[in-house]
């Protein structure tokens, strides 16, 4: 596995090479912006190291390229000595993964980095999801509801993929809010509980139908698929537009 780290410093190189040599992971040194995208052009990484530090402009070549780049395939993390007022959410917006601050010991960097390679894996497998009943296609963002086109914002699918994606696992709502939103979850908490509620509604998520996204309040929000669902998807979709008051269930039975 080698990594790209792009760093006017040799001493930042140094502390990220020499925090993952027990890992084993190769890292090779740009000292310029210009000299990464060079060779991007060539080749290849696993992931990518940048040091965002103070004089970095918001309009460095870097994350114009992060901005406007179509391949996917390769995560990219920004180290930063300090943080500088809205920094982070420009980052993420720009297309960054992840965003580590300050005072990062080896440990937690190493958990980072690794982590942020975990999470791109099934990412980069595959450009759509197909689950109980859903297609979502990464490359369009459209959502199709057995073959129906539902009409969501880019947020809303957004949030639909990350929970799409790992049935099973839950995001918490300060991961959510930084993915989606690129604030904390004392910002956007409100916001997420809405977009939540929408998904629901416009997915007819449910139950009965065997999909559920499932609260719990100190773990965040995963998608649960069952094995059998209790109701066909036509009487549920028939339940939610011309029956909005009674069971889904005693539809189904009578």
């Amino acid at each position: 596995m080698k990594i790209a780290v792009c760093t006017r410093h040799d001493k930042v190189f140094h502390y990220v090479q020499d925090a993952l040599a027990p890992t084993h992971i190769e890292c090779e040194h740009f000292v310029t912006e210009a000299a990464l995208l060079r060779t991007l052009r060539r080749r290849t990484f696993d992931l990518i190291v940048v040091d965002s530090d103070n004089q970095m402009p918001n309009d460095a070549p870097v994350f114009s390229w992060l901005n406007c780049r179509t391949d996917e395939s390769t995560p990219v993390v920004l180290l930063s000595s300090t943080q500088r007022e809205g920094q982070l959410a420009f980052a993420l917006d720009a297309g960054a993964d992840d965003f580590v601050v300050n005072a990062f010991d080896s440990a937690e960097l190493v958990a980072r980095l690794q982590a942020v390679l975990r999470r791109y894996r099934p990412k980069t497998a595959r450009r759509s999801i197909e689950i109980g009943g859903f297609l979502l296609d990464r490359e369009s963002r459209r959502l199709l509801d057995n073959g129906v086109p539902v009409a969501l914002t880019s947020r809303e699918f957004t949030m639909a993929w990350l929970l799409f994606s790992s049935p099973g696992m839950y995001f918490s709502r300060d991961a959510i809010s930084v993915s989606i939103w690129g604030v904390d979850s004392d910002v956007a908490s409100r916001t997420i509980e809405q977009h939540v509620y929408k998904l629901r509604k416009k997915l007819h998520l449910c139950e009965e139908r065997g999909v559920i996204i499932r609260t719990a309040y100190t773990h965040g929000y995963r998608l649960e698929i069952c094995a059998q669902p209790l109701v066909p998807t036509a009487l549920i979709h028939a339940a939610a537009t011309a029956q909005p008051v009674g069971s889904v269930v005693e539809l189904a039975t009578n």
